[in-house]
């Protein structure tokens, strides 16, 4: 389970905190780290900041895009430290330990953490099924990179402990992946354009709302055959 959970960090500043990263997640078992076009790659500084975890710096995978980072899991998880304009489900960092736990025993899971300046983007928060949020104190909720790292990584350790212990793996549903997500997205918006429910030049936030709507929903893998069959059956009409 520990080994299809995948810690993403966008477009990191400091390789020390890539090194931080790094040491957080193998202190609570995880070594699946992405870095999604960090400034600067991991160096010397990183490698002395992660310790004894030069194992998962250095098998750490560098990617250009979110979407490479993300394309083959199932569940993403977005870190967010602040409200937004378009309202997303929340989970606290133990409710998304252990739904990361529950349903990577069936497929690969991530979590996203942001720039240490400004976290994540509005686009980039969208490709999340569920924002985290680490309830700090109001007066000063100011954690560093790594920290908050740790912090989700620990509530993932506990809820792995957890299930380790009671001895039983719940069903999933086979949930598509991030890319297949993408995909329906994309012909959504297409067939929505192409029959004038979207305005080309002025499309508002419609694809935000849907997105949502559909993240919330969850569509398991079949529905979301239908979803994209139904799509290709208005495209075929619509060109007659």
């Amino acid at each position: 389970m520990l080994e299809n959970i995948r810690v993403v960090l966008v477009n990191t500043s400091h390789t020390g905190n890539i090194g931080s990263t790094a040491r957080a997640m193998k202190t609570m078992g995880l070594s699946d780290l992405w870095l999604v076009d960090p400034v600067s790659e991991p160096d010397s500084k990183a490698s002395a900041l992660a310790a004894g975890a030069t194992d998962v710096l250095g098998n750490a995978k560098i990617v250009s895009s979110l979407d490479e980072a993300l394309a083959d899991c199932s569940l993403v998880i977005a870190t967010s430290a602040r409200s937004r304009t378009l309202d997303w489900p929340v989970l606290s960092p133990r409710e998304a330990g252990r739904k990361m736990i529950s349903e990577s025993s069936q497929a690969k899971v991530a979590i996203i953490f942001g720039r240490e300046n400004n976290g994540l983007s509005n686009d980039e928060l969208q490709k999340a099924h569920f924002h985290a949020v680490i309830n700090a104190n109001p007066e000063y909720s100011s954690l560093n990179l790594a920290q908050a790292v740790q912090t989700v990584c620990y509530e993932v350790r506990c809820a792995f402990v957890e299930q380790q212990e009671s001895n039983t793996v719940t069903e999933q549903e086979a949930y598509p992946l991030a890319e297949d997500l993408e995909r329906f997205y994309t012909h959504l918006e297409n067939t929505l354009t192409d029959v004038n429910f979207i305005v080309k030049n002025h499309p508002g936030q419609v694809m935000a709302k849907l997105r949502r709507m559909f993240n919330r929903i969850r569509p398991d893998s079949q529905e979301l055959n239908i979803l994209r069959g139904i799509l290709s059956s208005v495209d075929k009409n619509t060109k007659k």
